[in-house]
């Protein structure tokens, strides 16, 4: 178990040796449809100008990015793409699918105990579905500021913004006792429940 837990905290970063590097994947691969100007990408992953260009440049060589112009407004920029037909395509997004999850369980659990949160669920992207109505799941009753601080947080490590929805609790269990919709869908469907110390409070 201890070396099961030592796997799953393996950095991502060091397996592909570079921040910059396996920052831009995770956002690159969590979105393959869109495309990417450098300064976006700069901005969305923290990271500097000059590095991002040289991993953009050594992605584009393996081929896993395909380069573009655009000419809007007259002016021509060159922008990038997944290349969904790359050898590798599948492998690389399902694992980082898995290692996005696996780097954001520790910040998801300090934000668990530094504020008042009795469950917190991972769905939307965390599980692969970018068409869903929430990624997160919150029921307690965190300071909402504080809260937005810490989501931000994690979008920046994600690569994307994060769309959460946050319930206090009583209103989670009347939504569960009458079956409500967007819950099951939560529960029905693939999910991570990452924290969960809600007790019922039966009549």
């Amino acid at each position: 178990m201890a070396h099961q837990k030592e796997i799953e905290r393996f950095g991502v970063e060091q397996l592909f040796g570079s921040k910059t590097r396996s920052r831009l994947l995770q956002l690159v691969l969590n979105r393959p449809s869109e495309p990417f100007f450098v300064r976006e990408m700069t901005r969305k992953i923290d990271a500097q100008l000059n590095s991002v260009r040289r991993e953009i440049g050594n992605l584009v060589e393996l081929g896993l990015l395909k380069e573009s112009e655009s000419t809007e407004s007259g002016d021509r920029k060159k922008y990038y793409t997944v290349n969904t037909q790359f050898s590798l395509f599948e492998e690389m997004r399902a694992l980082f699918l898995k290692a996005g999850t696996v780097m954001q369980q520790d910040l998801v659990r300090t934000l668990v105990v530094d504020l008042p949160i009795q469950i917190m669920v991972l769905t939307g992207v965390f599980v692969g579905k970018s068409d869903a109505e929430t990624d997160m799941l919150i029921v307690g009753t965190p300071d909402p500021r504080e809260l937005q601080k810490r989501v931000e947080q994690f979008e920046g490590t994600f690569g994307r913004e994060l769309n959460y929805t946050v319930m206090p609790p009583d209103e989670y269990l009347y939504r569960r006792d009458i079956s409500d919709r967007f819950l099951s869908e939560i529960f029905s469907d693939s999910n991570i429940v990452i924290h969960d110390s809600l007790v019922r409070r039966d009549s």
